[in-house]
């Protein structure tokens, strides 16, 4: 997902969109990619305000998972530093929007509004092959 991209296509949102335990999810990093922070940034101010993230929200990946994602989708890097230290955490629609609301960042208050998942679900079961 290009990083100075403004507005995002529902394209690129269908793409970024996984189902895992039978949610619709989108990983820490891309999200964190479209409200223009770190991921580091995202997942402390989730830890810092972990009474608004229920399970249904947003959840971490075991291993297996992890693993199995990054073999669908390619991310494998080769060199020292190159892999994620932590498994990550995937967000629902619902966790999205409560990210924004948390971080303080005009653009991920801009794009929360853009990023309407309801209008990509046909297209994002056809993506995850359902």
């Amino acid at each position: 997902m290009p990083k100075s991209s403004a507005k995002l296509s529902s394209d690129q949102l269908v793409r970024l969109i996984r189902e895992i335990r039978g949610d619709r999810v989108m990983l820490d990093s891309d999200l964190a990619s479209i409200y223009g922070v770190e991921t580091k940034a995202l997942n402390r101010a989730v830890k810092r305000n972990r009474d608004r993230f229920p399970e249904d929200f947003v959840f971490q990946l075991s291993e297996d998972e992890w693993k199995n994602l990054r073999y669908q989708i390619g991310t494998l890097k080769a060199g020292r530093g190159m892999h994620r230290k932590y498994l990550p955490w995937v967000f629902t629609e619902h966790g999205a929007i409560m990210a924004a609301n948390v971080l303080n960042s005009q653009r991920a208050v801009q794009m929360s509004s853009q990023t309407d998942w309801t209008s990509t679900k046909q297209q994002s079961c056809r993506f995850c092959g359902r």
